[in-house]
């Protein structure tokens, strides 16, 4: 029963209790549940929300974490890797009720000796951006919190949204479709108004956000994972291109471990370069990093990306002259 009962703010009632119990085999009637919560109340932290009838169950919000057995040393390592990675990227009413598991994680790893195996592992393990570190940008919590309640119950948002560069927020009705974390920024993907397309919004400029009853509209057979791979997150228009370059040695045994496509090709030059052919998406984020390669990387094809980096690196020498 006690494993039944979830924390404040859900509840459940002696009736649902009972008909949850009877579901496992448990033989025993509503009036025995009834008194039994009366007694485990004595003796932990449950309240009765007594508002309405049938009244509700609760543990109280801020009660330690009741566990049988007790967390295993796995089992609290995984909640300290889950409270240090995924706090952005849970829904604020999951995170709350984490709230106390992540409590008790602590406490477990606390009281293991340092040198154990276990809690040792928090001290060798970290992820690190492949690109210049930046400072995570402030998300409100209580935007944080709304935007999380309408994907998981697929309600429209109204939202006011501050745009880069400007000093006043717009209104918008939004459907939000799928949040991704891309970096140190949280990004949501939605709808705006009925429009077919898909938009992103970084959730740090949403000033406001208020839930709305009607039901968001996603469009059919709508898959992050398809959004993903058409090149939106580069912030680009999803165009495929045939991307053939001279690379580095270096950069080019990087490349041979870490593909750009399933179908790239590679060929070692004579002059001890690389030549890389492979199927990408057209998109700055591209640009970006061929530009991040320096001297390491020569686009060969197609000749407009060619064109822009030659460009840029021309901008680029005059900024630096004299």
């Amino acid at each position: 029963m006690l494993r039944m009962i979830p924390r404040y703010p859900l509840k459940i009632t002696a009736r649902e209790l009972h008909a949850r119990l009877q579901s496992e085999q448990f033989e025993v009637t509503k009036r025995t549940v009834e008194r039994d919560l009366l007694s485990l109340s004595e003796l932990f932290p449950l309240v009765s929300d007594e508002r309405d009838k049938p009244y509700g169950w609760s543990w109280a919000k801020d009660a330690p974490t009741f566990s049988l057995p007790g967390l295993s040393h796995n089992e609290a390592l995984t909640l300290a890797m889950v409270e240090q990675h995924l706090n952005t990227l849970l829904p604020a009413s999951t995170l709350d009720q984490l709230i106390p598991y992540f409590k008790a994680a602590r406490q477990h790893l606390s009281s293991i000796p340092q040198a154990e195996r276990t809690r040792s592992w928090l001290n060798k393990v970290r992820t690190v951006p492949p690109t210049q570190p930046l400072l995570t940008p402030t998300i409100k919590p209580a935007v944080q919190q709304v935007v999380h309640e309408a994907l998981l119950a697929d309600r429209q948002l109204v939202i006011k949204y501050l745009k880069r560069g400007e000093s006043e927020s717009v209104e918008y009705r939004i459907h939000p479709l799928a949040i991704i974390q891309r970096g140190q920024i949280v990004y949501l993907y939605c709808r705006f108004f009925d429009y077919e397309d898909g938009r992103l919004l970084a959730l740090h400029r949403i000033q406001t956000a208020m839930m709305q009853e009607e039901k968001s509209k996603a469009p059919v057979n709508f898959s992050i994972d398809e959004v993903i791979a058409s090149g939106v997150l580069g912030f680009g228009e999803g165009n495929v291109i045939k991307l053939e370059a001279l690379f580095s040695r270096e950069v080019g045994e990087h490349l041979q471990e870490t593909p750009l496509s399933v179908d790239q090709t590679e060929k070692l030059q004579d002059d001890g370069r690389m030549r890389i052919v492979a199927t990408v998406t057209d998109t700055p984020q591209l640009l970006w990093w061929l530009l991040s390669l320096g001297d390491g990387v020569e686009v060969l094809k197609p000749n407009t990306l060619r064109q822009s980096v030659s460009e840029i690196i021309n901008r680029m020498q005059a900024n630096y002259q004299g």
